[in-house]
């Protein structure tokens, strides 16, 4: 195991893995009296002379070998090999690329090895403790090292308060690969899926008195007791980018707690908020960017019926025929459409077009979810067909003054169900005489 010894005038460290040493002077004052910045250039003054350079980005630090590889096992192999290469009297220089947080990171890192205070926070526990996780800044060297700190603090940030979360997942976000790694991500999912059950009044409580909230956290009646709506948590998770989102949610799925139809609930509440019409899409999704987010939300919509309501359904539907998503989930969603077609009303099968030049409504994907109907019913006889008769007549009644609604759109929907869907056409009648006025 790492560990850091003073022997005969000498500091050792040495490594798990690599069984080599720094040797320097043990009566070296390591006390920083000044921590400089001039321009992208930082400067650790003590009472001897700086001997590592260590490049972060665009950013150099001139430190002690001393005070980092004492802390770091991973600078302490390349200090060693830098040793070996470098010519005499001539300072180690370490450029490190990809460091998780980057030179403000890397400060607050150095802070920390030379002892000086060092502010840990919900906005930036994160990336430390990733960082401590790169440098290999275990116990196994020093007792209390960073990774042993920023994990203690980074437990009770996900236990105690609610806002401080999602300021740890924003954090995540330049950083994902290793908050993944790490199982960060997991951690703060988990937490606000604990939480979402539970009042949120009680987050004020001390650390002590929250432990025994556990009980709570299995009986999401306890909301509806104390007046508090299910969904108070729906606006701070909607605020999150969606592979974070996405974490929340199968959290939320496998804790089991709260109901389906909630979940499904929070799913639209997020997609209406990030994805609710062309006009409005943000200017940072790409279309693959998009297309990647539509496939995402069909994944984690809940498999129990009545979860997810047949309008948002739809809407996910001509998103996802829109931005080309796989075959394979397109017919998953119609097919849990049409399941719902027997009891939609014609209000449930309006999707607005976002596209100025066309049809107020979109037919084409109603068509194809009532496509999909006939073709399951052909499998299973339902004595529901003709309430799905009525309800696409009465459709059809909507949308037939809309000048813009051709032939190809209308025929179609028209004969799409078998003729036994109807006792009276007398309502398809009348919307085909409504078009047929319009269009003459």
């Amino acid at each position: 195991m790492g560990s850091r010894s003073l022997d005969s005038g000498k500091a050792t460290v040495s490594g798990r893995k690599y069984s080599k040493c720094v040797i320097l002077p043990a009566n070296e004052n390591m006390v920083p009296e000044a921590l400089e910045k001039r321009n992208q250039n930082w400067t650790v003054r003590t009472r001897v002379a700086n001997d590592l350079i260590i490049q972060v980005g665009d950013s150099s630090f001139q430190l002690h070998k001393l005070a980092m590889v004492s802390k770091s096992e991973y600078l302490n192999r390349l200090v060693f090999q830098k040793r070996s290469n470098r010519a005499k009297d001539t300072l180690p220089k370490i450029k490190i690329e990809s460091f998780p947080g980057g030179s403000e990171i890397f400060e607050l890192v150095v802070k920390f090895c030379y002892g000086m205070k060092v502010d840990l926070t919900a906005s930036n526990i994160a990336p430390v403790h990733c960082a401590a996780h790169f440098l290999e800044m275990s116990d196994d060297l020093e007792h209390g090292n960073l990774i042993s700190k920023t994990e203690a603090f980074l437990s009770f940030v996900l236990f105690s308060a609610w806002k401080d979360i999602f300021r740890v997942l924003k954090s995540c976000e330049p950083i994902s690969l290793w908050a993944m790694k790490l199982q960060i991500l997991q951690r703060c999912s988990d937490a606000i899926a604990w939480k979402a059950s539970i009042d949120p009044k009680l987050f004020t409580l001390s650390e002590n008195d929250a432990i025994s909230l556990n009980v709570l956290a299995n009986d999401a009646e306890n909301l509806k007791h104390k007046g508090i709506a299910e969904n108070w948590w729906f606006e701070d998770v909607s605020c999150l980018r969606i592979d974070h989102f996405v974490e929340v949610i199968k959290s939320i799925k496998k804790k089991g707690v709260l109901r389906s139809k909630l979940v499904g609930s929070c799913v639209a509440y997020w997609t209406e908020k990030w994805i609710s019409g062309s006009e409005n899409l943000p200017k940072h999704l790409t279309r693959q960017l998009l297309r990647v987010t539509t496939e995402s939300l069909i994944r984690i919509l809940p498999e129990e019926e009545n979860s997810i309501s047949a309008n948002f359904l739809l809407h996910l539907l001509k998103l996802g025929i829109m931005m080309r998503i796989s075959c394979e989930l397109l017919n998953e969603v119609g097919k849990k459409i049409a399941l719902k077609l027997e009891n939609c009303r014609v209000s449930d099968l309006l999707v607005k077009n976002y596209d100025n030049d066309a049809t107020v409504y979109d037919v084409g994907t109603v068509t194809r979810v009532v496509e999909a109907y006939v073709s399951s019913m052909l499998k299973n006889p339902t004595p529901k067909l003709l309430v799905v008769g009525k309800l696409v007549d009465g459709y059809l009644a909507l949308v037939s003054p809309d000048d813009k609604l051709s032939v190809e759109q209308f025929r179609p929907l028209a004969e799409a169900l078998p003729n036994d869907a109807r006792y009276c056409h007398d309502t398809l009648y009348t919307a085909i005489d409504t078009y047929l006025k319009g269009t003459s």
